[in-house]
């Protein structure tokens, strides 16, 4: 038995390694490389990141590419993006590559370079937007002049040992395979043209790599019950509670509190479950044929500001969401799921920016939701979010045990009297 445990306790944890999104099975990042033409000593090629995870972008200060040659080869130039590091060149005595590491690693180009230097989605400072906001927004290429390398489809040799952070770790890239050579389309649109050679590499998301510890949580309240259920303590774990700021700490009047930091590092605000953000679930009204729902998102960390954020909710009965009573938010699109567990709605909450940690550190909306007579209860948490995702990420949700409960002796009188007061309502509004 002991040994079954053990061997189940693997095969979890194995296949969390493997980059396996439960929310976005099919999603990654694939970075395709196109061979556009043969030089003397090598090719030029346009690398290009495509996002295709549907709730997940990178955010500033953007992607970060790596890889191993495969023998000896430089790069003679670079367009749209930059290695980090030259690398020991002293082996020419001429013109001197861009980059002569044999394990570079490039990163985008801030908006605003010269134009000299730019290339078709280039220079978005690595900033990568998430498919399912903004297709257009989830791409980013550059292009590579390749010395020192094969010159043909069979001499040539496929680089090995991707790496990609965006802009941390969580992504595991799988070997470069070659694929059939991409297709173009010529401005007007009436002659194909394609690339001399097409290889592929794909990339994967995994929470448990990225971080020990959520990165959010959930806490929950009803107007039904005067508990509020807060965040776990040390839900984010409370490595960065002897560093946390409170909020009368006159470090916040201190010029630069809100300039990130270079290796991203958070300044949280003291709480108690230390997470750079919560989600707050609020039950606000039954009525006789809807059910109405407030959800407030916080920003903890001083040093973070949230753009093209995403929340994904998912619950039984947000397939009939009939209005949102918010201009916090821009789109609201319902959509389905089916995981283990079989099929739930969801709601993705698009917006342009979540402010750092303050007075304006806070979003909010409130949807009215028409009841499924079947399914609708107030009973055993029914009302409350099965999962949470901010950016692509789970949020913790607090046990279910201490969910807000609903009194057994209240219930029949609450929906009575919820479809009194609402039939009341509509008395009103009919005689006025």
């Amino acid at each position: 038995m002991r040994f079954f445990v053990s061997a189940l306790f693997f095969l979890v944890i194995f296949s969390y390694a493997a980059a396996f999104d439960p929310l976005d099975p099919n999603g990654n990042i694939t970075i395709k490389w196109d061979i556009m033409s043969w030089t003397p000593d090598g090719y030029v090629a346009v690398v290009t990141l495509n996002n295709f995870q549907m709730y997940r972008h990178i955010m500033s200060p953007g992607w970060t590419l790596g890889w191993t040659w495969a023998r000896r080869e430089v790069i003679w130039s670079a367009v749209g993006a930059q290695a980090t590091e030259q690398g020991d060149c002293s082996r020419f005595k001429g013109n001197i590559p861009h980059c002569c590491k044999r394990n570079p690693t490039f990163v985008d180009l801030l908006p605003g370079v010269p134009y000299n230097q730019q290339f078709t989605n280039c220079c978005k400072g690595g900033v990568l937007g998430a498919w399912g906001q903004d297709p257009s927004a989830a791409v980013s290429a550059f292009q590579l002049s390749v010395g020192s390398a094969g010159t043909s489809n069979r001499t040539v040799r496929l680089p090995r040992n991707f790496t990609l952070l965006g802009p941390g770790p969580g992504y595991t890239c799988g070997r470069a395979r070659v694929v059939p050579p991409t297709i173009f389309l010529t401005p007007d649109r009436r002659r194909k043209t394609q690339a001399l050679m097409t290889w592929n590499v794909t990339c994967t998301y995994s929470q448990i790599l990225a971080r020990k510890y959520p990165s959010c949580c959930v806490s929950l309240s009803s107007f039904y019950n005067d508990t509020v259920v807060p965040c776990p303590p040390c839900t984010c774990g409370c490595q960065t509670k002897d560093n946390c700021v409170k909020s009368d700490s006159k470090i916040l009047s201190m010029v630069g509190v809100n300039t990130p930091k270079k290796d991203n590092k958070p300044l949280l605000q003291c709480t108690r479950h230390m997470c750079p953000v919560r989600v707050h679930w609020h039950v606000q009204r039954n009525y006789k044929d809807y059910w109405r729902v407030k959800v407030s998102i916080t920003n903890f960390n001083y040093q973070m500001n949230y753009t093209l954020w995403t929340l994904v909710v998912q619950h039984p009965n947000l397939n009939n969401v009939t209005q949102v009573f918010s201009f916090d938010y821009k789109p609201l699109v319902p959509y389905e799921s089916i995981n283990d567990t079989g099929m739930f709605y969801g709601l993705k909450f698009f917006n342009d920016q979540l402010m750092e940690a303050g007075p304006f550190g806070n979003v909010q909306s409130e949807m009215l939701l028409r009841k499924d007579k079947n399914t609708f209860t107030l009973k055993e948490g029914w009302a409350f979010p099965r999962k949470v995702y901010f950016n692509g990420d789970e949020c913790q949700l607090p046990p279910p045990d201490a969910y807000p409960f609903l009194p057994n002796s209240a219930y029949q009188n609450l929906l009575s009297f919820s479809t009194f007061i609402s039939s009341f309502i509509f008395f009103l509004i009919a005689i006025w």
